[in-house]
């Protein structure tokens, strides 16, 4: 496979294509907040919040931001924990705190106005390729290649690009195509089209070529293969963990502690939670293995935090999916013993307050334990 594909995509198949998309994106594109934008920095905003979200969720997510950072100097401005907690929910958390750290690299190193130039967008972090593209057309209608999960599927079958689209090669030809397909002027216009097809018309399973409109452009249909493309990316093997979780209570105030850079969640606060390896994933919570349970979350709370605990009680059980990890979650409420005292050892702790906690930022099963423990007193 080589660039010669990219042979049947001459300058007039181009214009031709450009041309058809867009009079078909006038008539049916998707009214969405951060379509009505120009300014690079809320399109910023969309942009990140999109990777990994459906639009239907980030929508709400989007406004909450920007009405509590609605410019890129208030975003700049605020601590981390407050960024991460307007992001709660959303997941993949790194982007919540990588858009702080550009927002304040674009403050001091560009006076508060984001550049139009890909290697300088491409130099903030957590701005890769698409992103600055994106950017690029969107914010300034410049001339900018954008492949992405919806586009790859559209140039894959456009071209008859049976390889692997996410390989060296494959990457190559797609970029290609997204450079030789942008007009030169009004390409944020056409980028969105190309993004809208994909998302709504040229979908993963069951494309919708009978509504296509460049149809007569696609390879694949013409061949009769776009049920195949783009070749299937392989998942990755799962891994089923248990843990637990314990909410300690004691004069009106719960036990948190702020999750470190090398756990998941970083800058986030969560009740102490804890690796089991006394119950399957799978396996029934018989007493005698709650038992278990509730031995070893007492002693890995006393390893962590000196503290000794008492009446553990099974409040919920939750299963949730981090990465290639499949998490089955045993959520304990407790009391502190009362020969202890409320001493803590060890780094990150605190004791918090239903209205301090409510302030924080916590991962959704941090949070969905909590508003279950406040909802039943």
């Amino acid at each position: 496979m080589s660039l010669d594909l990219l042979e049947i995509f001459d300058a007039n198949r181009c214009r031709d294509l450009r041309k058809s998309l867009g009079k078909w994106y006038l008539r049916e594109g998707r009214s969405l907040p951060w379509r009505e934008k120009t300014d690079p920095y809320e399109i910023w905003i969309s942009e990140i919040m999109l990777q990994q979200t459906t639009v239907k969720a980030v929508i709400p997510y989007y406004e909450r931001f920007l009405s509590r950072f609605p410019t890129v100097f208030d975003l700049a401005a605020a601590s981390e924990s407050e960024v991460l907690q307007y992001w709660e929910g959303l997941g993949y958390y790194s982007r919540g705190r990588n858009l702080r750290l550009a927002a304040q690299r674009v403050c001091e190193e560009f006076g508060g106005v984001f550049p139009s130039d890909l290697a300088e967008l491409q130099s903030l972090p957590g701005i890769g390729r698409y992103t600055a593209g994106a950017i690029r057309s969107f914010g300034f209608d410049l001339p900018a290649p954008i492949v992405e999960a919806n586009t790859l599927r559209l140039y894959c079958r456009l071209l008859g690009f049976s390889g692997d689209p996410r390989g060296k090669e494959g990457q190559k030809i797609l970029w290609a195509l997204a450079e030789r397909l942008q007009p030169s002027k009004v390409a944020g216009h056409l980028n969105q089209a190309l993004m809208e097809l994909g998302a709504t018309v040229c979908t993963p399973t069951s494309p919708k070529c009978e509504e296509c409109p460049v149809v007569q452009f696609c390879e694949a249909f013409r061949q009769g293969i776009q049920a195949e493309i783009p070749v299937k990316q392989s998942r990755p093997v799962v891994t089923q963990v248990v843990e637990a979780t314990v909410a300690v209570q004691c004069q009106g105030k719960w036990l948190v502690r702020f999750r470190n850079a090398e756990q998941r969640w970083a800058g986030m606060w969560d009740f102490p939670r804890f690796s089991i390896s006394v119950v399957g994933s799978q396996e029934k919570l018989t007493p005698s293995k709650l038992a278990a349970v509730v031995e070893q979350a007492g002693e890995e709370l006393f390893k962590a935090s000196g503290l000794r605990i008492e009446q553990l009680e099974e409040v919920m059980q939750t299963r949730h999916t981090v990465t290639r990890f499949r998490i089955r979650l045993l959520c304990f409420s407790a009391s502190l013993s009362a020969s202890d005292s409320r001493e803590l050892q060890g780094e990150g702790w605190r004791w918090a307050t239903n209205e301090e906690i409510e302030s924080l930022p916590m991962p959704v099963t941090g949070r969905t334990f909590f508003e279950r423990l406040t909802s039943s007193r």
